[in-house]
């Protein structure tokens, strides 16, 4: 209970500073909104997805693809906030304190979820005001935005790695954001996996991003007509592949980065 209460203090401690930097979160927010226009009044019409070319068809199947990545690219955001307290001698003074280990990192991740959850909630209502609509029931939907919050979530933990691993902000944001765009676009995010070369057809098949995507596709009821599921076990069974892959990533990185605060602190 005392390491629940610390994290929940550090999580207090860094929603405060959010709130005291707002354009933290309204920057934050311009990236997804810009890409939701884009890509739906650029491409929406060109790109065929299942048997249909329409627009509305095309930003159906968009919007999951920019939930995923918009909770993602949140990672380079954590990692900059640790590596900046790294920076500034914060991490230390935390150190001092009689105080879980895993606190600060635990607390740093739980309020990057609150402010992802926050971008959902204003990005969603901008997909419904361009035309974007969901299909399911509504806990159906909750349990999609829920698998989105839970991959944000796990990738923090990657940004947090990250962050204790190199010496500056700049450099926290270089390096969370250099392995996203392959890890996002080389995906079933913004076009059709089926549409891709074999072997770029297989690693988004199995990418964990992609799991996530097609679950929330399902969840919303956004899959296009004549949409063929791809044969691969995490298309087949998304709900249950972006799950275990969530669970995974946290396990992993979550130790890992523990282990290096403790070593950059020793």
């Amino acid at each position: 209970m005392s390491a629940v209460n610390d994290s929940l203090v550090i999580t207090r401690r860094n929603l405060i500073r959010m709130g005291r930097i707002p354009e933290m979160i309204i920057f934050g927010l311009v990236q997804p909104i810009m890409f939701v226009v884009l890509f739906t009044y650029v491409f929406g019409g060109s790109i065929q997805v299942g048997s249909s070319t329409s627009t509305q068809a095309y930003r159906e199947f968009l919007m999951a693809g920019i939930f995923a990545q918009t909770v993602t690219f949140a990672t380079a955001g954590a990692g900059a906030g640790i590596a900046d307290d790294m920076h500034k001698g914060l991490i230390d003074r935390f150190r001092s304190l009689p105080m879980a280990r895993g606190a600060v990192l635990t607390g740093r991740t739980i309020a990057d979820s609150v402010q992802t959850a926050l971008t959902l909630v204003v990005l969603a209502v901008v997909a419904l005001i361009v035309g974007w609509r969901t299909h399911e029931n509504l806990g159906k939907v909750l349990a999609g935005f829920a698998l989105l919050l839970l991959l944000g979530y796990a990738f923090s933990w990657i940004g947090a790695l990250i962050g204790l691993s190199v010496r500056t902000p700049e450099a926290a944001t270089s390096g969370g954001l250099i392995w996203l765009f392959p890890l996002t676009f080389i995906s079933n995010a913004f076009v059709d996996a089926n549409q891709m070369p074999g072997f770029l057809r297989h690693i988004a098949e199995w990418n964990p991003f992609s799991a996530t995507v097609q679950a929330c596709r399902e969840l919303f009821g956004n899959l296009p007509p004549g949409f063929q599921t791809p044969d691969a076990w995490p298309m087949q069974h998304p709900v249950w592949a972006s799950l275990i892959w969530s669970v995974v990533i946290i396990l992993v990185f979550r130790t890992l980065a523990v282990r290096k605060y403790r070593r950059a602190g020793g």
